[in-house]
């Protein structure tokens, strides 16, 4: 792992949703240099289905060895980031470093969209950046060796980051397009701005919760690859390193750390591949349907969905509420569906008038789907599938392969 040095001492950081997750892990990492971090989040009392709260973050931080200065705050409130930002000069005389890690999602297509969502996401993403940011700068301008960090990923107009979930993007781009200008801004000043953004999953409570899943761990790494990278990125010189969009095992491997697999939640595994990046490193290229199933004549979809029927419940519609169209070709080419919204739900093959996902693949991987053998998300991040529709749904559906792996072993 990326080594403490101990050039974070004394420094400042202001952190954004640094109760929890890739925000808190760079938090601790920093303040095992004994550095003082300004926990600027909104989690004063505990969520039901996601641990950890400002003030428990605060006590992980001190006894990491940093100082810690937890505030409740919305990011969309100028006057709350305003006066987060004079407290903690008033505390600690100044900052040094700050990080734009808090961010908002909503993987669902135009239609699907809410405008309080759509201004949710902007709010926090692109407009939670840029006042931080602003915020900030008149006393990073004043530090040495001052950074600011933006947890976003690069600039890529592949449609294809656009067309499931366009709302996300714009909202997450906007942090990236602060990068791209205020790099450029700030660069006779020596004040660096980056960004930085994993390779693949990162696997924290908030991905469990938006539909994860714990059988998706085993493809993600731990948030042990950012907060390194960050580290790495944050003891540069800020004159000599700015306006990069830093990928995480990239920047470790430029700092001599070689072995990515201490970061895998699962050593060995199959590792998903993040958004926003056409390619994912060599070993993400030996994926699970890397080997798909062989046609051997007979048809294997409708033994799927026999054996998938037993295992529809009012329990598992209450899990799901989505419902499902597959568009399948190769040797078994045909329309199936499952309904996951009423009852105990309903399989078979034909259409759904108004399905929430619609997944067009190839018959084969649809097996190795059911059978355990392939992951629609990563299959979907390698182009073997095509997703139209909810991508939350889509991401629900690892529940449902799970318990029909399980049933078959």
């Amino acid at each position: 792992m990326a080594a403490n040095t101990g050039a974070l001492a004394g420094k400042t950081l202001f952190i954004s949703g640094a109760s929890r997750g890739i925000g808190k892990a760079i938090a601790l990492k920093a303040a095992k240099d004994g550095a003082n971090i300004v926990i600027a989040a909104k989690t004063a009392t505990a969520h039901p289905k996601l641990p950890g709260t400002i003030y428990t973050a605060a006590e992980e931080i001190k006894q990491a060895g940093g100082e810690a200065l937890p505030c409740v705050v919305d990011i969309r409130n100028e006057e709350q980031v305003r006066s987060t930002v004079d407290e903690a000069v008033r505390k600690f005389g100044g900052i040094d470093i700050l990080i734009n890690n808090a961010s908002a999602i909503s993987l669902t297509p135009t239609l699907k969209t809410p405008m309080k969502t759509y201004d949710l996401m902007n709010g926090i993403n692109a407009r939670g950046t840029y006042l931080c940011s602003q915020a900030c700068l008149p006393h990073l301008l004043k530090a040495k060796n001052p950074h600011i960090l933006n947890i976003s990923p690069p600039l890529n107009l592949n449609p294809k980051w656009f067309k499931g979930h366009v709302a996300y993007t714009m909202a997450k781009y906007g942090m990236s397009f602060c990068v791209l200008g205020m790099s450029e801004e700030f660069k006779d000043d020596g004040v660096a701005v980056n960004a930085l953004w994993p390779r693949t999953a990162i696997w924290t409570a908030a991905m469990e919760m938006l539909g994860g899943g714990g059988e998706i761990k085993e493809n993600c790494r731990n948030t042990d690859i950012m907060s390194d990278a960050a580290y790495v990125i944050l003891t540069r010189d800020s004159r000599k390193f700015t306006g990069n969009f830093a990928i995480d095992d990239e920047v470790l491997e430029s700092a001599g750390v070689t072995d990515m697999d201490q970061y895998a939640c699962v050593p060995g595994g199959t590792l998903l591949p993040d958004f926003f990046l056409d390619a994912g490193p060599d070993d993400l290229k030996g994926t699970k349907e890397g080997s798909p199933t062989q046609d051997s004549g007979e048809k294997k979809v409708p033994e799927a969905f026999t054996a998938l029927k037993p295992l529809l419940s009012e329990q598992l519609v209450n899990e799901v509420k989505a419902s499902y169209q597959f568009n399948l070709s190769g040797s078994e080419e045909g329309d199936w569906y499952i309904e996951l919204k009423s009852g105990t739900g309903s399989a078979g093959q034909g259409t759904l008038e108004s399905p929430d996902c619609t997944m067009a693949l190839d018959s084969n991987l649809f097996l190795d789907m059911f059978a355990g053998k392939a992951n629609s998300t990563t299959a979907f991040m390698m182009g073997k599938l095509k997703i139209k529709g909810d991508m939350m749904a889509a991401m629900k559906l690892e529940k449902l392969m799970k318990k029909m792996s399980k049933k078959d072993k």
